[in-house]
């Protein structure tokens, strides 16, 4: 019976989390980044593509925009903005600890995140809470007890509730995936040798609050 080993059958599973297709758990890093990396460019583009059309009906209806914007509480806008940008830095502050085996602040930092998400997320409630109870709603939906006011207001609304609950459905979708990634925190699955999806969910929070700091002077601060 031949006692040879072959090399290449203990590297297939040293690493339990690298996929067969690829050579090295270098090589799946890479190109999963690179996969997240084109799913960004895809959500620029989408949100490009609002952002644009808002210019579009805002230079159609400016005295409109600039009437239904006063709806709008910059603090409570403020106060989201603050709230993202602590998620950033707690989301940063998870990567490193992943990066350098901190399990403790890794799950630490993690549901920081996902209470900053819940913040936010609380206060945009009261926000539409706020256009429901006034009628300041989308498209023909819109009905403000207010009179006398230019028209086209009903597009600001179309395109705040448009581009604010797309976003909103990014909150979401990035919340439930973080929540994923802290039960296997907690079941200590990431190291320094492996901590693909806490970089990847990283990258995608950073953008999604990226937005939101081109959304509140847009539709917040219009002058």
């Amino acid at each position: 019976m031949s006692t040879v080993t072959h090399p290449e059958h203990h590297a297939e599973h040293h690493d339990p989390h690298q996929q067969h297709h690829f050579a090295t758990a270098e090589q799946q890093f890479d190109a999963s980044k690179l996969g997240m990396w084109l799913f960004l460019v895809t959500e620029v583009l989408l949100f490009g593509g609002l952002f644009v059309g808002f210019g579009m009906m805002q230079s159609k209806y400016p005295e409109a925009f600039m009437a239904a914007h006063q709806h709008l509480s910059w603090k409570l806008g403020a106060l989201n903005t603050v709230v993202l940008l602590i998620s950033s830095f707690t989301m940063v502050m998870a990567v490193l600890a992943a990066q350098t085996n901190e399990k403790k602040k890794l799950i630490v930092f993690l549901i920081l995140t996902l209470i900053c998400a819940g913040i936010f997320l609380g206060v945009k409630y009261v926000e539409y809470s706020e256009k429901f109870e006034h009628g300041l709603l989308p498209g023909k939906f819109y009905a403000s007890h207010e009179t006398g006011g230019p028209d086209g207001q009903f597009m600001f609304f179309s395109f705040y509730f448009l581009m604010t609950g797309l976003h909103g459905f990014h909150i979401l979708g990035g919340m439930a995936v973080m929540g994923w990634v802290l039960v296997r925190a907690i079941k200590g699955e990431f190291s320094s040798e492996y901590y693909t999806p806490v970089d990847l969910v990283g990258l995608y929070w950073h953008l999604v609050d990226l937005i939101w700091i081109y959304l509140f002077p847009l539709l917040y601060l219009i002058s």
